[in-house]
């Protein structure tokens, strides 16, 4: 058996046009570690910012670097004590460890078997790969953060990313009325996604275009994007009411606004819910593009724009 893989790599911070596509050592899994052969992994602007050191100063990282924190694929070998699952079992995991290293953007990953969680059956390996850390984001900032209720107003900004195209979905499934915010390239598939209003930034003030829809103001936004959005509605809220950001971690807001910053973290159990989600219907992953490894530079300098649409992937 091949002692080495193939991955994407870099050796220091900068610009993502030093990103190497070669071989490295094919990892061996630990005690309570699981060897995952990788089918496919999904981009995030996050792992842009990864390397470009953008984060350096909050987890630390050792080089060479493999880029991506989502991983589908099949259990390849087990470490000691791992057992939770069988070999060729289909998984999915966010796979960020407390040291950058060992990513997702290559043939192999060895993870805690704590972070992994079978994957959705009615998903293809291709769409659960971009499911973990936008998937898990979502779940953590409306649920676990804002404690989004049925029948309470929503507001999305950047809706029709990764995190926002899954934070429909999950809005919709609790039973709040969503009102997505993006670009007029993506009011229809807002709606698709089940978007109760859409609004495009793009038209004119968007706290303007709030009013409209809910007069007396919404309960919670959730903030997944950059630009104006945010200036332009934070006043919106109702007294009382919740911020969520995932992209600033010290938003202008009003002295009665409950705020919280989110940082998605692995988390099995949260996973396998979004698989019982995605199996009974309520959650689907629309897979915009995918990339094979050796364009991971193209991939990455894509995701970095911002304006992409529902899911980007890799598939090793």
């Amino acid at each position: 058996m091949s002692k080495k893989m193939k991955a994407a790599y870099y050796e220091e911070f900068g610009e993502l046009n030093q990103i190497k596509v070669g071989e490295l050592d094919k990892p061996e899994p630990g005690e309570g570690e699981v060897l995952i052969r990788i089918q496919s992994a999904g981009v995030n602007p996050v792992d842009a910012a990864v390397a470009r050191g953008m984060l350096k100063d909050a987890i630390p990282a050792e080089f060479p670097v493999v880029p991506g924190w989502d991983v589908a694929g099949l259990i390849e070998e087990r470490g000691h004590s791992a057992r939770r699952f069988a070999k060729g079992d289909k998984v999915y995991a966010y796979a960020r460890r407390p040291v950058i290293q060992h990513g997702t953007f290559a043939e192999y990953i060895s993870i805690p078997e704590s972070y992994v969680a079978k994957s959705p059956e009615k998903l293809t390996m291709e769409e659960a790969g971009g499911v973990p850390l936008t998937g898990l984001t979502a779940y953590q900032s409306l649920f676990d953060a804002g404690d989004i209720k049925d029948g309470e107003n929503l507001l999305i900004l950047g809706a029709s990313g990764g995190v926002g195209s899954l934070a429909i979905q999950l809005a919709k499934w609790k039973g709040a009325n969503v009102i997505a915010v993006a670009g007029s390239s993506n009011q229809d598939y807002m709606k698709e996604l089940g978007a109760d209003y859409t609004i495009d930034y793009s038209k004119g003030d968007v706290g303007e275009a709030v009013d409209q829809i809910v007069p007396d103001g919404v309960d919670m936004i959730f903030h997944c994007s950059r630009g104006d959005s945010l200036a332009q509605s934070h006043d919106r809220l109702k007294k009382g009411g919740r911020l969520i950001s995932i992209t600033n971690s010290d938003p202008e807001r009003r002295d009665d606004v409950h705020f919280q910053y989110v940082f998605v973290e692995p988390n099995a159990v949260q996973l396998a819910h979004l698989s019982e989600l995605a199996d009974s219907g309520n959650l689907k992953v629309p897979v915009s593009k995918t990339y094979e490894l050796d364009n991971t530079q193209q991939a990455l300098q894509e995701i970095e724009s911002l304006h992409t649409r529902g899911k980007t992937v890799i598939t090793p």
